[in-house]
């Protein structure tokens, strides 16, 4: 469980968050907004990357800033610019990386890596070099190397730009088969397109704070308050 309490956080003199209180459980959660909303900024407490001003992030009960090797195991972190996560120069390497700082034997990392690159469609290709793979791809590869640490909470900022249709599919069937093992998935997008019958909760921030947060039907009238369309069909 991650729980937030009357966070708030500013960048110099700019507040970003403004009293959040939000409480993320195993469940299927979309958090969408406004650019500068505060989304990024807020997901970016949940396994300590960034320390509040004030308020408290617990997960599992323990504050973040007490074990952060712990919240980091828990939550599972996939980022907008992937590049900015990768650690090693092959596809396989990086995958592997997480798990091997949890100290697993070698037959428990192989078998996460080959099931982290299947999720996106790149098995096979564990020896290829991360700078020659499309953006597409490397987006693919930084959802791998999360899903590698099976994380109790799964965490992915705009996590379909750059796929292609079969990759996002991939994707979501396989976020699809964690959720439904109790993993907590939380999917910060503008793009709310095959979400609606998966999400249990849409929570839609405004200047730093939660505008809305209700279940997908009740959220479509609510959407535009924070600039966000409403797909076709919802």
């Amino acid at each position: 469980m991650i729980t937030v309490e009357n966070l708030r956080y500013s960048y110099g003199d700019e507040p970003v968050l403004d009293g959040i209180s939000l409480t993320l459980d195993d469940e299927w959660a979309v958090l969408t907004g406004a650019n500068g909303s505060g989304k990024t900024t807020l997901i970016r407490q949940f396994n300590g990357l960034l320390e509040p001003d004030s308020g408290a992030v617990r997960v599992d009960g323990t504050p973040v800033e007490d074990d952060p090797v712990a919240a980091r195991t828990a939550v599972g972190m996939v980022f907008q610019s992937p590049r900015s996560q990768f650690v090693a120069a092959t596809v396989e390497a990086d995958v592997a990386f997480g798990p091997e700082n949890l100290g697993l034997d070698h037959a428990e990392i192989d078998r996460r890596v080959d099931e982290a690159l299947a999720a996106v469609n790149l098995d096979g290709r564990g020896e290829e070099r991360i700078e020659a793979l499309s953006g597409g791809e490397q987006a693919r590869l930084a959802i791998a190397g999360a899903l590698a640490m099976e994380p109790d909470h799964l965490v992915l900022d705009e996590p379909f730009n750059g796929l292609d249709w079969p990759a996002q599919r991939s994707v979501l069937g396989h976020l699809d088969d964690l959720a439904a093992e109790g993993v907590g998935i939380a999917v910060v997008t503008h793009d709310l397109r095959d979400l609606r019958l998966r999400a249990d909760r849409v929570i839609g921030l405004s200047d730093g704070r939660i505008a809305f947060d209700l279940p997908p039907e009740e959220a479509t009238e609510r959407l535009p308050e924070t600039d966000v369309r409403v797909p076709d069909g919802w």
